[in-house]
């Protein structure tokens, strides 16, 4: 389903122009959200990030129009009766829009804005994955490192190096060595009864379930910082997850050769815990369909 100009669209296919430097550029931003029995998990929360990141690149947004296109969709899977059908992951795509050639962007940008929704299966929250240590750094010194962009070309080509090797996602470093993030998402790592999680400056986006779970961590018996880690010593951790707007809490049980028992440990399941209830009330849900 797709939402553009104020309507929905049957599909997921409509004219684009072929100068909107989003398609030429990557001149844009994007957000994924996770929907649930009609509404919008941390609805404000992603709102307020993506017009953010807009401000940041000078590309105009309107808060209530995203707002707008984000319910329309998410209201689509309430009309489907519960279970998997409405469970859905929403991206909105904001660009700014089209403009002549070369680089300098337009004094006076009409920005494109649309979004889409497609079914997002229950069993990929909370599941466990695998991470390959990448060689692809991430570009710490970039402004964009800390941006929801539409240049994720990086994290593609990681995407299918982690594959071809055996694993379900990538884990990089950022060009200091410092650990920065999975290829989809925020990393958190467990040292006794402290909470590290790699800073922004690390190259490291603002995660919307990476906010919520520093929030719960208090509540959860633990010290949570902002912390730059070496891979080996990220490698030490006795517990490893990563967090996403669509995974919420996945447990890491391996990086690379070296493996981990966070499945079982008492204090990821806390959290994941905490967690889904934090998402069951913001999408008033019962917590077994989070």
């Amino acid at each position: 389903m797709l939402w553009r100009d104020g309507a929905l669209v049957p599909g997921t296919q409509a004219p684009l122009d072929h100068t909107d430097r989003g398609l030429t550029l990557g001149d844009g931003l994007f957000d994924t959200a996770l929907a649930l029995g009609g509404r919008v998990a941390f609805e404000d929360a992603h709102i307020a990030r993506l017009v953010a990141a807009a401000d940041t690149l000078e590309i105009p947004a309107e808060p209530e129009r995203i707002r707008a296109a984000m319910r329309a969709l998410a209201g689509q899977g309430s009309e489907k009766g519960g279970g998997e059908a409405d469970r859905l992951a929403i991206r909105t795509t904001l660009t700014r829009g089209s403009g002549p050639r070369g680089l300098k962007p337009p004094d006076d940008p009409h920005p494109t804005l649309f979004a889409t929704a497609a079914p997002s299966a229950r069993g990929a929250a909370f599941a466990p994955l695998r991470l390959w240590p990448t060689g692809i750094a991430r570009n710490d010194t970039s402004p964009a490192a800390r941006l929801k962009t539409l240049g994720y070309l990086d994290a593609v080509l990681a995407a299918r190096e982690a594959a071809a090797s055996g694993f379900d996602e990538s884990l990089f470093c950022n060009t200091r060595g410092r650990v920065a993030c999975a290829g989809t998402g925020n990393l958190f790592a467990l040292f006794g009864d402290r909470l590290v999680t790699p800073p922004l400056a690390d190259g490291v986006l603002a995660g919307i379930v990476r906010a919520e779970v520093l929030g719960l961590a208090g509540a959860c018996g633990l010290r949570a910082e902002e912390g730059s880690l070496s891979l080996p010593e990220f490698l030490g951790a006795e517990a490893v997850f990563v967090t996403n707007s669509l995974r919420l809490l996945a447990p890491v049980t391996a990086i690379g050769g070296t493996a981990f028992a966070s499945t079982e440990h008492p204090t990821v399941a806390r959290l994941a815990a905490a967690l889904r209830g934090v998402a069951a009330r913001a999408c008033g849900v019962a917590e077994e369909r989070v």
